[in-house]
C-alpha cells in the first residue's frame, strides 16, 4: 500500500490529540470509529464476491485513501 504512512500518521495524530484535549476515552472512541470503517469496507466487498484478501487490502486501502483525501 503505497503512502499508507500519512493517512496512518493522520489518524494517530488525530487520538492523541483527542485524547489529550478531551479525555482517554475520547481517543478510544476514535480508534473504535477508525476499526468500524475498515470493517464495514470489508464487508461491503465481501458482499461482492471479492476474496477475503482482496477485501481486507482493499478496505484498510479504502479507508486511508479516504483520509488523505480529505486534506
Amino acid at each position: 500500500m503505497r503512502a499508507s504512512l500519512v493517512p496512518a500518521v493522520l489518524w494517530a495524530g488525530a487520538v492523541g490529540l483527542v485524547s489529550l484535549v478531551v479525555g482517554p476515552g475520547a481517543g478510544a472512541a476514535v480508534c473504535g470509529i477508525f476499526g468500524l470503517f475498515p470493517a464495514v469496507g470489508f464487508a461491503r466487498r465481501r458482499r461482492e464476491q471479492h476474496s477475503i484478501r482482496c477485501s481486507a487490502y482493499g478496505a484498510l486501502a479504502g479507508v486511508f485513501k479516504e483520509s488523505v483525501d480529505l486534506l
